[in-house]
């Protein structure tokens, strides 16, 4: 029985059961020890009546390619971005700030595929999404194709408060961030070494496939987000959900999209309903096979079972992310929360960067779907 546990952790242990810890942990081995221990016995009876989750992306991410030095990095980074999110929450700041403030740290970062850390496209270039949504008006602003805007998740935001419209895309959209004073930055901001090899990477496996196709056929295609070296298989994207004292929720994400991608290609983070969404009950941020969530609706499915179903969030996100998804042949996963403090985070892929922080202020990050190492 589940009754006696707060929302948030019974959001955490229903459906796909997901191995979080705090990471106020002085060593990587620690961490992993803290994710076992929880558990739906030991788990704190502590009544959460405001939180918020942050995902980094999902994918294959293996313990092999990641080193001790760059998991601690990555789970510091985490830690930062729930910080940031509950300070706006602990002070009585709405949910838009708290999103907006865990993604801002999150697009800040090398280690995430959002803002500083965006991967290169086919030519070279770094193009930003992102969208933020207001649960309690459904109002939502998305951008697409950005260049040269540091933190995308802002102009998503003054896309939605002071535009007439939803979506802007590409140098339009940088013209509104220029006449909204949002911060731009020259492309080279965006630079690091390891996206730009991981391109070079794709780049060759690319070449390599064409000159083995057969005279006349077409070479197979590299998997979206695919490394050809390490191996690893991502789905770079960041977000944040939350919910405010008032009982308001508000759900943002933000991506540098796929290596190598072509064509103006854009996912399902700047798509409403997609990969991102939030009403009155129910909010939402994907990551994952973006191609996927658009045709599936991934986000607003999910808040649809919630609403109309009156499904439990953590059995409505488990059903989409793995039964619908699963058999479409969808990877990737979600973090969610309801008007309740309930959270959901469930993902059919090997791992995802995840975490969460409610009213008592303790910091809970997870990357792996096991919490020890085999």
């Amino acid at each position: 029985m589940l009754t006696s546990l707060s929302p948030l952790h019974r959001g955490l242990l229903a459906g796909t059961a997901l191995l979080l810890g705090p990471v106020g942990c002085t060593s990587v081995e620690s961490a992993r020890v803290e994710e076992s221990r929880l558990s739906t016995k030991d788990a704190p009876a502590v009544k959460q009546k405001w939180g918020l989750v942050i995902h980094g992306g999902a994918g294959v991410i293996s313990r092999e390619n990641l080193t001790p030095q760059r998991e601690a990095e990555v789970r510091a980074a985490l830690t930062q971005a729930l910080q940031a999110g509950h300070a706006v929450l602990a002070k009585g700041g709405s949910s838009l700030d708290a999103v907006g403030a865990a993604i801002r740290v999150l697009e800040d970062s090398p280690y995430f595929n959002a803002g500083r850390g965006a991967v290169f496209n086919h030519d070279g270039v770094n193009e930003l999404d992102a969208a933020i949504m207001d649960g309690k008006t459904r109002m939502a602003g998305s951008v697409a194709g950005l260049r040269h805007v540091k933190n995308p998740i802002d102009l998503a935001r003054r896309v939605m408060e002071k535009s007439p419209h939803v979506m802007m895309i590409g140098e339009g959209a940088e013209a509104f961030a220029k006449a909204q004073g949002v911060e731009l930055v020259d492309a080279k901001y965006f630079y690091t070494e390891e996206r730009w090899q991981g391109l070079q990477r794709a780049l060759q496996k690319e070449r390599e496939q064409q000159q083995a196709a057969p005279p006349g056929q077409p070479s197979s295609a590299l998997q979206p987000g695919y490394d050809p070296v390490t191996g690893d298989h991502k789905f770079g994207t960041v977000g944040a959900v939350a919910l405010d004292q008032a009982g308001n929720l508000a759900a943002g994400t933000s991506t540098g999209g796929m290596t190598n991608k072509r064509y103006g290609r854009v996912g399902d983070s700047p798509i409403i309903g997609a990969g991102t969404y939030a009403d009155p009950g129910c909010a939402v941020s994907a990551t994952g096979h973006g191609e996927y969530f658009i045709r599936y609706t991934v986000a607003r499915d999910i808040c649809a079972r919630v609403e109309y179903q009156q499904l439990p969030l953590p059995e409505a996100a488990d059903r989409v992310v793995n039964d619908v998804l699963v058999k479409a042949g969808g990877e990737g996963g979600v973090i969610a929360m309801d008007r309740h403090g309930n959270v959901a985070m469930p993902f059919n892929s090997s791992g995802m960067y995840r975490g969460y922080m409610g009213e008592d202020g303790q910091p809970h990050v997870a990357i792996f779907r096991d919490a020890e190492p085999k």
